[in-house]
């Protein structure tokens, strides 16, 4: 059997590279808002965070979403981002 190849990304936070299922996923959408994508399907500019509360505070910290998406991300985000890795 041929062997597949498993999708990496760089998480914001650590800057390691992970398998990509593992990974949460951000995105800014056609309209400018940056939004989380459970299903990692939706359109738009995306990027990674390890399932980590260390890692969105190192992105925070660093403003790693604001350079990358060239947005400002609202707390209403942060705030799912932080519930979601609390509950992981």
């Amino acid at each position: 059997m041929k062997v597949r190849k498993i999708p990496m990304r760089m998480c914001l936070g650590c800057q390691e590279m992970k398998p990509k299922k593992e990974l949460l996923r951000i995105v800014r959408t056609t309209e400018g808002v940056l939004e989380f994508d459970p299903t990692s399907k939706k359109n738009g500019r995306g990027a990674y965070l390890c399932p980590d509360l260390e890692c969105l505070k190192k992105a925070i910290k660093g403003n790693k979403l604001e350079k990358t998406f060239a947005v400002k991300p609202s707390s209403e985000l942060l705030a799912e981002l932080e519930r979601r890795m609390n509950s992981t």
